[in-house]
């Protein structure tokens, strides 16, 4: 966990005032369905970092990689990577993100896929870059044999990955989120219980990171009072 204190939990709501929506506006060759693509992320939020002067350093923490083989044979690289992103105001204060990014491709840029990924979502959830749906599959996506009879085949990946992305929704926010929430209630002059009460809930240790991340687009709304 980063530091809990520093200019960086300033920056982080602002940056978050400044990011436009990401639209769904790269197509799989494949399959054919829309997604968003880590150069509409970057592009979206390089603006806002260059002006707050904030910026991110990754880490991979774990990796593990297996060779399969798509429906017809071909061989494909697997990666499944673990990053730490560390986002870092001028004044050395820094708050720390961890997401799991996976890749396959038939030649070298599997890892580079899944480190693509990991970064995309840290900045989702970091900044709660509005979307209207948090749907991420990859640009290339492969048909995939069984590697087992307890593996579920390749096209319930999507389906699992929603799953997980819903799950980390649902999950409650941690000290660092609680304490941007309570800063910026506190720079608006706003009150805390009638936040709380408008989630019902009795406190901020309950709140969801979905509850959180639509807080603090609310919250942006509302002027800084001297």
């Amino acid at each position: 966990m980063g530091e809990v204190s520093g200019k960086i939990f300033q920056l982080i709501p602002a940056i978050m005032g400044e990011i436009d929506a990401v639209g769904k506006n790269k197509k799989n060759q494949v399959q054919g369905f829309m997604y968003r693509g880590i150069d509409d992320v970057m592009n979206a939020i390089n603006p806002a970092l260059v002006k707050y002067k904030v910026f991110i350093v990754p880490e991979v923490l774990e990796q593990s990689r297996e060779e399969r083989k798509t429906n017809k044979g071909t061989p494909l690289l697997y990666s499944i990577c673990k990053m730490k992103f560390k986002f870092c105001a001028e004044d050395g204060s820094c708050v720390e993100a961890i997401t799991i990014g996976e890749g396959m491709d038939s030649g070298d840029k599997a890892t580079n896929k899944a480190m693509a990924i990991a970064f995309k979502y840290a900045c989702f959830q970091i900044f709660c870059i509005p979307t209207e749906e948090m749907k991420d599959p990859d640009s290339d996506s492969h048909q995939i044999k069984p590697k087992g009879s307890g593996e579920e085949p390749n096209q319930n990946k999507e389906q699992s990955n929603q799953q997980m992305i819903q799950d980390t929704a649902n999950t409650v926010i941690d000290e660092i989120k609680m304490k941007v929430i309570k800063d910026t209630i506190y720079k608006k002059c706003l009150s805390e219980p009638s936040i709380l009460s408008h989630y019902q809930l009795d406190s901020f240790s309950a709140m969801t990171i979905s509850q959180w991340s639509n807080a603090m687009q609310l919250l942006e709304k509302y002027p800084d009072k001297k």
